[in-house]
Formats: structure tokens, sequence, C-alpha cells
């Protein structure tokens, strides 16, 4: 599992990682939240990094 820094909602963490599933990767936030499986590791990471940025940006 790599563990990802991103910005946290006030109140409530959301800390990404990348989980490897047989040959796909995919993201998890400690919110609950779950990304797609992709093949390419990058593609998780960016999917994780999207996720911290949209609940940054809805705790605006």
């Amino acid at each position: 599992m790599t563990e990802q820094d991103g910005p946290a909602a006030p109140g409530r963490d959301h800390h990404t990682s990348t989980v490897e599933q047989g040959r796909f990767c995919l993201a998890r936030c400690t919110c609950g939240w779950r990304g797609p499986a992709r093949r390419a590791r990058s593609l998780a990471r960016a999917d994780a990094e999207g996720h911290t940025r949209a609940t940054a940006a809805d705790t605006r």
C-alpha cells in the first residue's frame, strides 16, 4: 500500500492510498471513497489526487 498526503477537509481527514489487487491498482480514502481499478499506478494516484482536491474545494 502506498500512502499519499493530500489536503484534509476541516473536521474530516482524507488520507488516500493506492492498493494493488492482482493486475489492477485502485485508490482509496479514509472517508470510504474508492476509485476505479486502473492498470497504471499513476492513474490511480491521479484519481486519489483528484478526490482530495474535490473534497478540499467542497469545504471552501
